[in-house]
């Protein structure tokens, strides 16, 4: 496993001062994000592309895997709106291959009101599904990440979600952060074994009204048991930083990282 950085929890920073810190930090791969603004969109042109190519390559820093969280639409919807994000979806992915990146994290978008739960989870499955083919095309994988938003609360239903999706460019993006405030993480990597495409590090500390993400070894996650489950569920790709820079500095969690590694 190799150490990483998410360029998530330096959303202002610039490029090029992104690759410069987190090599001086002492990281061994980065996650960059598409965003509605910025250097990285969905209208990137081929020769930002390269000039992000030419910074990874200066710093030997491959992209690992790529955010799309604020420009590919809710997938949990239907209509025009499905198709939307369906587009926007494939084509993050056709951005992440142009930049080596084999992964891309998806959050699928939020619960609403009007949006009941089961509709949800069946545009769900149907977007999926019509992502995976195109996935497969440009070999980079879609990975769903737990977050508060509403939707697939246990890694079962997580499970269940990507095994009727059925395919292997579809997986699942762990961050034992995200789940601590109510259960135990480590059960999620035994549970969701083969699905797991990406790892995102991130401690918890505190119940659901009054916690937080602290510093890596500072809160309340149980690192040896995931790092245990991890191996054996056949885990060998990053760990990747989405550790607050108000809570450890670049160098502290790459630190951490390497110690949680040796665990």
């Amino acid at each position: 496993m190799v150490k990483g950085i998410s360029k998530l929890i330096v959303a202002d920073m610039p490029l090029a001062e992104f690759f410069k810190r987190s090599k001086a930090a002492g990281y061994d791969t980065v996650e960059l994000s598409i965003n509605k603004e910025g250097e990285l969109t969905l209208s990137v042109t081929d020769e930002k592309i390269r000039e992000i190519n030419a910074l990874s390559g200066e710093y030997g820093l491959p992209i690992a895997s790529i955010v799309q969280l604020q420009c590919t639409g809710n997938l949990l919807d239907g209509g025009e709106q499905q198709k939307t994000g369906v587009a926007e979806t494939i084509r993050g992915l056709e951005i992440a291959d142009a930049l080596n990146a084999r992964c891309t994290l998806h959050t699928l978008g939020r619960i609403r009101r009007d949006l009941f739960y089961d509709a949800a989870y069946e545009n769900a499955v149907a977007s999926l599904k019509a992502i995976a083919p195109e996935a497969k095309r440009v070999n980079v994988t879609l990975a769903v990440e737990f977050v508060w938003n509403g939707f697939l609360f246990s890694p079962l239903e997580m499970r269940r979600l990507l095994d009727e999706v059925g395919s292997e460019y579809v997986g699942f993006y762990f961050d034992p952060g995200n789940m601590a405030v109510y259960q135990y993480p480590e059960h999620w990597v035994r549970i969701l074994a083969k699905h797991i495409r990406m790892v995102h590090m991130k401690d918890w500390r505190g119940g659901p009204l009054n916690g937080g993400w602290p510093a890596l070894l500072k809160g309340e996650v149980n690192f040896p048991g995931v790092m245990a489950e991890l191996r054996a569920a056949g885990y060998d790709g990053p760990l990747i930083s989405e550790v607050e820079t108000g809570e450890a500095s670049l160098e502290e969690t790459a630190e951490a990282i390497a110690k949680i590694i040796n665990m």
